[in-house]
């Protein structure tokens, strides 16, 4: 034989649909039965083929050869093939024959198919060679030679349809010859079965031919080779996906097997390892060849109906799998009906581009009518998102892991958290996969994909609400689990530089429609300024791919994640609220020994299965929540939002290769203001639930990078309008700053603080404007939020208090009068209170205590009057120590501060107030109250008096040389007392809180305001002071008279100016008003000063303290234990 390749027939360069040859050869045959004739000239059209053939698979996913079987007898000479030849004897190989084309084509082509048209052949084979008989007889009698050609691949059409023609179950043939080669078929084998063990042949055959003629491959023979092969291969890849479409094209054998779409969803659904347990269909694919197999499918349908052929349906049944296992994550399913098997199904099919493209373009890729809790099941990535471990979707999870959560041991939860975290990983692995897969397939998948992830957010807008109810939106896994794979697409931006903050679109809300803002809150503008915004920056490029997965891996964030802590918090209030009314109900008494003790039993078992429900409902979401990839995603991403927020904020900034310049412009930049506020907020509970739950979470670059966030916001407070942003931004330095872990490591900010250069520069003056705006926040619940953030505040004062740079900051930031008058004032100003509201709920404690303390006289009392009592007690306890704990605070702070910088706080409008503070305290904790302060399990309410009192003498010690402090002293009427200082010193001397040293010059301060009090009085004998001369407010007389612009009223400058530290009003009729706007009543001053003048000269007194130091003070040691006085 020549191996010229002009004398090789070629084969068919174009395929025509193999349906319609399969139609036209039915009636073919049929024409046969009938014994009438339609004979055919010319061979049949072969099936279309793509243009270019697919490309080999990779060796290892090739399958192994399969050699057909050895005939029993010599083979006769004839045209089709040869059986291989015995294996040799071991000796040296002989070089290997030149390539020849026109005996390997029909070999090749009778291998594929298993047939022959020689009967010869079949007898010697014993039938295992299928016998096509009819096929034969036609070709036969279209040869001019009436012999029968050899095989090749332009009959190899006909030669494949005849044989799927052949009917297993032998229909109506009478013919022995046909029933001899259907009884040799192998059993049971369907269509699709055969056609695969085809396409199995034919890469074996692709990898055999490679490899004997490696060194022939400069042959022009082997690409025409090649050519057949590819053109064998779409042939069978053609009538595979007919016959899935519709298995009863060609005849079935008789069999419980499922045919159709299910004979590739089973070995594709087997892919996972997965075995088909209680299937009745074979793999007739082993795992490593479905993805080639599939992609040729693919590559053949692509552009030819690729859905309808195969596609739709198949993709249906791998998504109802994943659906109809209702276990979960904690299912017992097995085999190919677990969501295990499903999902990596749907992953290996994504991986294929062309079926990649074609889901999004399938029905089922959302339904247009899907809700926001119909969307998990209403699309086709849905049933894969939606799979996760909390326990409102997933009960059974909690219940499987987390049973028993009070009494697991440590170790015991971080198994289960292990075990489901991995699961997790696998499904949000999958989940991005499939979704990655779908975006690269090109334009149009991409976009589908983009506007699905916005559909899911804009059926799911209402999850960020406070009340919602979890009925009506998607569930925390789903959303949580798209969260993860927008987070894994931004991963390719969110370099180490972020280098990528410009390719970030700030007018992307107005310029691309693909998300609906109009109802989100903005960061400083309302819906008319907004729209307009809109409308006036339409215009422009279309959004880069960075700005779409930027924008929506941000609403994912917000309505995913963050809304995922937010029902983990609200999850453990409710178990802490249980676990108050546990507590209360068991400590109710009154229904023991009565008929309501079995209902009372049954309510507290109800309560501990619901404390213990919402337990287990709580680890399940830390499982998720503090996952070390979650966690390491997150921090990247709001990584880049805080950056990019910081440039938005401030044009023109390079920040992070140069920090912001602070405080930040006046003029709020546009782009920013039109921001949802959400950007701001979702880094702030991100990060303020990483600090509360798992702080060693937080890199290095992660806390910087957050520090310089906090500062910037801070130090620019117009830049945010939403006073709660703000408290939280200082919630997450004072958690940063606790100390944390089984270790109790120091927080992961306490280093931060005391060493980066905008901290030492800013930190100071920025809380201490904090503290003063934190005044007035607008909310319902703003006299109580104020001091939660106040004693954050003053706990990160003590934090940085020994470091210089810090303080340094301080006395500068004290010169500023006018911030600092505000912030001394509003500090005096809960000192006062809180620790006034704390001493009040200690002696309310001890009066219900003493009732109690009598037996006989309590056990008297009404039932009911007894729990009331006994609820009252509870409730004070908790609202004492809470006093207790913010006063404490606030006392430590105000002995900082009094310590570092003393002329502030002689200005006039602070330090009269300062001293009444001062001395009114010291009266409460050394005075007759005292004695009500001894009540029981003090521990209990964080009450320490001996620690108040050492600090309030502090104070007076820190201050005690300055003149005007002493005279403050000394002319306060209502709270001073010099038995108070004797008791106090008494009591410090005793219980060793102050040295010997301090002691003296406590002594000596006393003197000196003693002395000072003696002067005043006689100074200040004034007689009766005409009305018109007294503060309306103090009652005192008037040093500095103005008059209020709008109320028409007249006080002492000293006074309104305190009251407007407070309050910007008009105290008279509530008008606006500020200190600028009173005006100076320049001749009431001159009256009063002319009317003070002539009252001093009359008194002639001088000296008026004529004792002894020594009998003057006296230091009072007779104090007992609880501080409590003298009998």
């Amino acid at each position: 034989m020549s191996d010229n390749p002009d004398d090789v027939p070629q084969p068919a360069s174009t395929l025509t649909n193999p349906k319609e040859d399969a139609d036209r050869i039915r009636l073919k045959r049929l024409a046969k039965l009938q014994n009438t004739t339609s004979p055919s000239s010319q061979s049949s059209p072969l099936p279309s083929s793509s243009s270019s053939p697919a490309p080999a698979p990779p060796p290892q996913l090739a399958p192994t050869p399969k050699p057909i079987p050895k005939p029993s007898a010599k083979r006769p000479a004839v045209a089709e093939p040869t059986p291989p030849p015995k294996a040799p004897t071991a000796r040296k190989p002989a070089a290997p024959a030149p390539f020849n084309l026109k005996k390997w084509e029909p070999e090749t082509v009778s291998r594929v198919f298993n047939v022959t048209l020689d009967r010869a052949v079949a007898e010697a084979y014993r039938w295992e060679i299928v016998w096509l008989k009819e096929l034969s007889s036609e070709i036969l009698s279209e040869s001019p030679t009436k012999t029968l050609p050899p095989l090749s691949a332009e009959v190899a059409d006909r030669c494949l349809i005849a044989r799927l023609e052949i009917d297993p179950q032998g229909g109506m043939t009478e013919d022995p010859e046909l029933i001899t080669v259907i009884a040799n078929l192998p059993p049971e084998q369907t269509t699709f079965e055969y056609l695969v063990s085809c396409w199995q042949r034919i890469y074996s055959l692709r990898i055999a031919l490679h490899k004997r003629f490696a060194s022939a491959k400069d042959d022009p023979a082997l690409p025409q080779a090649d050519a057949i092969l590819d053109q064998l291969r779409d042939l069978v890849i053609s009538y595979a996906g007919l016959t899935l479409q519709e298995p009863t094209m060609f005849p079935q054998p008789k069999t419980t097997k499922q045919l159709g779409i299910m004979e590739l969803a089973v070995p594709l659904l087997s892919m996972s390892g997965a075995t088909p347990l209680g299937s009745s269909v074979s793999t007739s694919l082993q795992a490593h060849e479905v993805e080639p197999f599939i992609r040729d499918l693919a590559k053949r349908f692509d552009g030819d109906d690729l859905e309808s052929t195969f596609g739709e349906a198949l993709v249906n049944e791998l998504m109802g799998v994943i659906i109809r296992d209702k276990g979960g994550l904690a299912s017992s399913s097995l085999g190919i009906q677990s969501w295990r098997a499903g999902v990596s199904a749907m992953e290996a099919l994504s991986a294929v581009k062309p079926l990649a493209a074609m889901i999004p373009r399938l029905p089922g890729w959302v339904n247009p009518q899907a809700t926001g809790p119909t969307i998990e099941l209403l699309s086709i990535i849905g049933p894969i998102a939606r799979l996760g471990i909390f326990a409102r979707e997933w009960p059974t999870i909690a219940e499987a892991y987390y049973s028993n959560p009070e009494r697991r041991t440590r170790d015991e939860v971080d198994a289960a958290n292990n075990t489901l975290r991995n699961t997790l990983q696998t499904v949000q692995g999958s989940t991005y996969h499939i979704l990655d897969h779908i975006v690269r397939a090109g334009p149009e998948p991409r976009e589908a994909v983009l506007n699905y992830l916005a559909k899911c957010i804009q059926l799911n807008v209402k999850r960020s609400g406070s009340h919602v109810d979890p009925a009506t939106v998607a569930s925390d896994s789903f959303m949580l689990n798209l969260c993860v794979a927008l987070l894994r697409f931004a991963e390719p931006f969110l370099d180490a530089k972020l280098s990528k903050l410009d390719r970030v679109d700030p007018l992307y809300y107005a310029r691309s429609n693909r998300l609906d803002i109009s109802e989100e809150t903005r960061i400083l503008a309302d819906a008319a300024a907004a729209k307009a915004f809109k409308e006036a920056n339409h215009a422009g490029p279309a959004p880069n791919f960075i700005s779409d997965i930027f924008y929506l891996a941000s609403s994912f964030l917000h309505y995913g994640l963050v809304t995922v802590i937010h029902n983990h918090d609200n999850t453990y209030r409710r178990y802490d609220d249980l676990q108050r009314e546990l507590e209360r109900v068991e400590g109710d008494t009154r229904h023991q020994g009565t008929p309501m003790q079995a209902q009372v039993d049954q309510l507290i078992k109800r309560i501990k299965d619901a404390r213990e429900k919402a337990l287990s409902a709580v680890f399940a979401f830390q499982c998720q929540l503090l996952d070390n990839d979650l966690i390491f995603r997150g921090i990247t991403f709001t990584t880049f939002s805080m950056a990019w927020l910081i440039r938005i904020a401030s044009p023109g900034s390079t920040y992070p290769e140069k920090p912001p310049s602070l405080p930040l412009a006046k003029e709020v930049p546009e782009a920013f203001r039109m921001l949802p506020e959400h950007f701001i907020e979702d880094v702030i509970e991100f990060y303020l639930y990483l600090v509360r739950n798992s702080q060693q979470q937080l890199e290095a670059a992660a806390k910087n990078d957050m520090l310089v966030f906090i500062l910037t916001f801070l130090s620019s407070p117009w830049y945010i309008k939403n006073p709660f942003l703000k408290s939280k931004l200082v919630q997450i330095l004072f958690y940063g700053t606790l100390p944390y872990g089984r270790n109790n490591a120091p927080g992961i900010f306490v280093s931060v603080i005391n060493t980066h250069p905008l901290a030492l520069e800013h930190l100071m003056p920025v809380l201490m404007r904090f503290y003063v705006d934190v005044e007035n926040t607008g909310a319902s619940s703003q006299f109580y939020d104020k001091f939660d953030s106040r004693r954050n505040v003053a706990y990160i004062f003590k934090c940085v208090w020994n470091t210089p740079a810090h303080r340094k900051a301080l006395s500068t930031e004290a010169h500023n009068t006018e911030r600092f008058v505000r912030f001394a004032n509003l500090l005096m100003n809960d000192a006062t209170y809180l620790l006034d509201e704390a001493l009040s709920k200690l002696s309310e404690i001890k009066s219900i205590q003493e009732e109690m303390a009598d037996q006989t006289a309590w056990m008297a009392r009404d039932a009911n009057e007894r729990g009331e009592r006994q609820q009252h007690l509870r409730q004070t306890e908790g609202q004492a120590t809470s006093y207790i704990t913010l006063g404490k605070s606030t006392v430590e702070l105000l002995k900082l501060f009094t310590a570092e910088t003393k002329e502030p706080w002689m200005l006039p409008e602070i330090v009269d107030r300062l001293a009444a503070m001062l001395d009114f305290n010291l009266a409460l904790l050394t005075g007759p109250r005292s004695a009500e302060l001894n009540v029981e399990g003090r521990d209990k309410y964080r009450f320490n008096p001996r620690l108040l009192l050492s600090d309030i003498l502090s104070v007076f010690l820190n201050l005690g040389a300055e003149a005007d402090f002493i005279r403050a002293v000394a002319s306060d009427e209502r709270s001073y007392s010099l038995s108070l200082f004797q008791r106090a010193a008494g009591i410090a001397k005793k219980r060793s809180l102050k040295t010997a040293d301090e002691i003296e010059k406590l002594r000596i301060f006393v003197l000196q305001v003693e002395e000072t009090k003696a002067t005043m009085e006689v100074e200040e004998d004034l007689g009766d002071v005409p009305d018109e001369y007294m503060d309306p407010i103090s009652a005192v007389i008037m040093r500095d008279p103005v008059l209020l612009p709008s109320s028409k009223a007249i006080v002492d400058r000293k006074t309104i100016k305190q009251q407007l530290l407070s309050v910007p009003q008009d105290p008279f009729n509530r008008s606006a008003l500020t200190i600028e706007d009173v005006i100076p009543d320049v001749e009431l001053k001159a009256k009063i000063d002319a009317f003070l003048a002539e009252r001093r000269s009359k008194n002639a007194k001088v000296g008026a303290l004529d004792k002894a130091n020594e009998d003057i003070f006296n230091v009072d040691e007779s104090g007992d234990t609880e501080m409590a006085p003298p009998a």
